[in-house]
């Protein structure tokens, strides 16, 4: 990747908001892939604490504070390989049971 850390940044905020809303539905006993399930990003923010690189190891924890009422709060923390928090995220969205599966679900 590019050296500019902008970049690193862009690709990071793209990446955390693939699974972290996922963490909001394991208290619940399902995953995104149930077929009647939608679920719709409502809102999500980052906070970039230090340079890092995308292109290296990162670890990303996710934990979810509240789930309920068709709704989950999920936040995150990305670590570089020593430790050092880089970023955090945040995501706010909707869960909801349909009575038919969700078009492209199956």
């Amino acid at each position: 990747m590019a050296d500019d850390p902008r970049i690193h940044q862009c690709v990071l905020a793209y990446a955390s908001d693939m699974t972290l809303l996922d963490t909001a539905l394991f208290p619940h006993g399902i995953n995104v892939f149930v077929p009647n399930l939608q679920v719709a990003s409502l809102d999500h923010a980052m906070w970039f604490h230090s340079d890092f690189r995308f292109d290296e190891w990162l670890l990303y924890t996710q934990d979810s504070p509240r789930s309920a009422g068709g709704r989950g709060f999920s936040r995150g923390s990305l670590y570089t390989r020593d430790g050092v928090l880089v970023a955090s995220a945040v995501q706010e969205g909707l869960m909801r049971m349909r009575d038919r599966p969700v078009p492209g679900k199956g």
